[in-house]
């Protein structure tokens, strides 16, 4: 049994954003607080972290987290996804390393911006991080878990989306090729971004979210798949009201939502 908790379901700035006094930033609503986004999928012993955004440090300190990853996979450079990198220091205090996998461009980007501790490990107390790259279509198994990379479009962008295990773990998403949606083939959950209701030149629309739902639905030989909508800013508007209006068995995810397949 695979155990999945959603740490964090919002956009760049998160919601409520900054001198924002919209209903949704307003919202008294616990669901409509979303810290940036990043997940955590366990399975027996083996913990894996999805992102490692700027928010990390309070995801752990709201669950009271101090077990080590035995992976974190990066979707992309964007530093709502790995501005909390650093903070995974006292996770790795207690194994030789963590392992850490981005595709090359990614990984490169990331080099240079921590190179204290992704390439030149010159002091005590920094992080112990073993950066791989990876490309679309490699499956790395980590324990009992299969995680398969797949290419998506984040505007002109390329960047990562996953397969771990059953579940499909798409964010930024704008467009993703025939190739890569049928590595999504089998799968019981899909987990996709979904913006606002009106377009976005490197985001989807929830519109195009819930038809992409349908798309994996019919690869996988079935009316419907459980969806949950991640990467929502606050122009998308209350999740009381947003998730009642959603086809049948798309939902929005919320921080601190758990699954379990």
């Amino acid at each position: 049994m695979m155990k999945m908790t959603f740490m964090g379901t919002g956009t760049s700035c998160g919601i409520p954003q900054p001198g924002c006094h919209c209903p949704v930033c307003t919202s008294q609503d616990p669901r409509d607080k979303r810290l940036r986004c990043s997940a955590l999928f366990e399975s027996g012993d083996v913990r894996i972290l999805m992102d490692c955004g700027p928010d990390f440090r309070e995801q752990m300190l709201r669950i009271n987290w101090d077990k080590p990853f035995d992976a974190v996979f990066i979707t992309h450079e964007h530093y709502d996804h790995v501005g909390g990198i650093d903070d995974l220091r006292p996770f790795t205090y207690h194994r030789p390393e963590t392992h850490m996998y981005a595709d090359p461009y990614c990984a490169r980007h990331l080099r240079e911006r921590l190179p204290y501790c992704l390439v030149n490990h010159t002091y005590p107390g920094i992080p112990k991080i073993e950066l791989h790259d990876i490309n679309p279509h490699d499956v790395i198994r980590i324990g009992d878990i299969e995680v398969t990379a797949l290419k998506v479009m984040h505007g002109k962008l390329p960047i990562m989306g996953y397969r771990v295990g059953d579940i499909g773990y798409i964010t930024d998403m704008t467009e993703i090729e025939d190739e890569s949606v049928r590595l999504l083939k089998g799968i019981k959950i899909l987990i996709v971004n979904a913006l606002r209701h009106y377009d976005h030149p490197t985001h989807q629309t929830v519109e195009k979210a819930c038809e992409f739902s349908k798309r994996i639905a019919e690869i996988n030989g079935r009316e419907t798949i459980p969806t949950y909508l991640i990467h929502m800013s606050h122009h998308m508007g209350r999740h009381a009201d947003e998730d009642a209006m959603l086809p049948t068995d798309v939902h929005l995810a919320y921080d601190g939502l758990v699954l379990t397949i």
